[in-house]
């Protein structure tokens, strides 16, 4: 059994993880937190103890870092004795972090695919580029390497595979919808690191249709979507880690991936594209100075945290998945809905940033119990769904599933699914064991 955490990051996840991990240091040890500004960590910290998260008594410390640096980023993990590792760092940090942990044998678990900070939208195949070239070196290392373990990627991963392993006899397609109809009041700002925000929308967007790569350019393809608890919402087709990993690993034929965009926000980061200020290349002023236009804007918007106090609304993120079931045409939606008020109240952070911050700690919470421990890279569908699914359910992002039988809480207490018949359920477990061992 692994123990002792060490969260890389400072953020609105970071801060999530923080109390997630601190109310269940029972199984997962001391706690430490590290990012460049200390100040900040020690700020997560005392949040953390002026709202009494720690469930047992036990260590939670503040340490500076530069995570970019392997070697002190091994020496940190060495010094505190910690056995997993939650990256909710950059996205620019997954490889030197990864390379630590190798180096030390600590489990390693992040939310979201390596970033070239000078690269943009980069063409797929996306983990190909970076971590699946480690995948063997872990694999010899014995080393739990845990990647896209947030909500998209992450429980969505896991949603389609639990469509697949226990719903569908084939899938012919997923598409993976996340809308944010919660407002923060301000007149414009992102919900996670304005920088890694824009990245992801400036070049091309990438979808897996048919079984290739199709590529459109971002705002060009939109679609309404009839969603629960948030009412018809409209999303736009864009790119996303697990479109990638989902095709690769379940064999799905089309693969898409909507995030929701209010006619305001579009009209704000056009114009910002339009002048040339979300380029990461760097420009000279008129006065000699050099300076890279998406840092300035990242540095003139408000802090992605600072908008928790005054979110308000609701997310809604799942997956609508199509296919045939016992020689029938069917399609069902599995899904999660998130309040930021409420997210606020538990952790102080705004929903986005709990939705990504929860599957992280139920994540390392596997692995610490050992269900999770695999000894090898793994994206979240090689994974059997259940122990994360039904953990989520338990610790703050319950499941719900839409078909033709109603809108219902899916629960997961034993190895048969609950929604199907007697003697289906048994079936079905073995189907997903079948396939389970497919995937290792």
């Amino acid at each position: 059994m692994k123990k002792n955490v060490l969260i890389i990051g400072a953020g609105g996840v970071a801060r999530v993880v923080a109390h997630k991990c601190a109310r269940n240091n029972d199984l997962l040890g001391d706690i430490h937190i590290a990012s460049r500004t200390v100040e900040k960590c020690e700020a997560i910290v005392a949040s953390v103890r002026e709202k009494k998260a720690l469930k047992v008594a036990g260590r939670f410390k503040a340490h500076a870092l530069d995570a970019m640096d392997p070697e002190a980023t091994k020496a940190l993990i060495e010094k505190t004795g910690a056995r997993i590792v939650i990256n909710v760092g950059s996205p620019f940090l997954n490889m030197s972090v990864l390379s630590a942990c190798i180096d030390t044998g600590a489990a390693y678990i992040d939310t979201a695919i390596h970033e070239d900070p000078m690269k943009i939208c980069e063409t797929p195949p996306w983990y190909a580029n970076y971590e699946w070239k480690r995948r063997e070196e872990c694999e010899k290392a014995g080393i739990t390497a845990i990647l896209g373990a947030g909500f998209d990627p992450g429980v969505v991963n896991a949603y389609a595979r639990l469509a697949y392993d226990e719903y569908f006899d084939s899938i012919e397609s997923v598409d993976i919808v996340d809308i944010n109809a919660g407002s923060h009041g301000r007149y414009f700002a992102t919900n996670f690191d304005p920088e890694i925000n824009f990245r992801e929308f400036t070049g091309k967007v990438w979808s897996w249709q048919e079984g290739e790569w199709t590529s459109n350019s971002m705002f060009e393809i939109g679609k309404e979507w009839d969603l629960p608890v948030v009412g018809t919402q409209k999303a736009y087709l864009t790119g996303h880690d697990e479109v990638h990993s989902l095709s690769h690993v379940l064999k799905i034929p089309t693969v898409r991936f909507w995030m929701g965009f209010g006619e305001h926000y579009i009209n704000v980061f056009t114009v910002l594209k339009n002048l040339g200020l979300l380029s990461e290349q760097p420009v000279r002023t008129a006065e000699g100075q050099e300076v890279v236009p998406l840092k300035l804007v990242k540095a003139v918007l408000p802090d992605p945290g600072s908008l928790a106090p005054d979110y308000a609304g609701k997310t809604c993120i799942g997956d609508f998945v199509r296919g045939m079931k016992d020689g029938r045409q069917r399609e069902l939606f599995i899904y999660n809905v998130a309040d930021h008020e409420e997210a606020y109240k538990e952790v102080g952070s705004q929903g986005i940033s709990y939705t990504a911050g929860v599957p992280a700690t139920a994540a390392a919470m596997l692995i610490a119990s050992g269900e999770w421990d695999v000894g090898k890279m793994a994206n979240v569908e090689e994974l059997l769904p259940r122990p994360f699914l039904s953990l989520l359910n338990r610790i703050g992002l319950p499941t719900r599933i839409r078909d033709e039988k109603g809108d219902r809480a899916l629960t997961f207490q034993s190895a048969v699914q609950h929604t199907r018949a007697p003697g289906e359920g048994r079936k079905a477990a073995i189907v997903g064991a079948d396939r389970a061992r497919r995937f290792g």
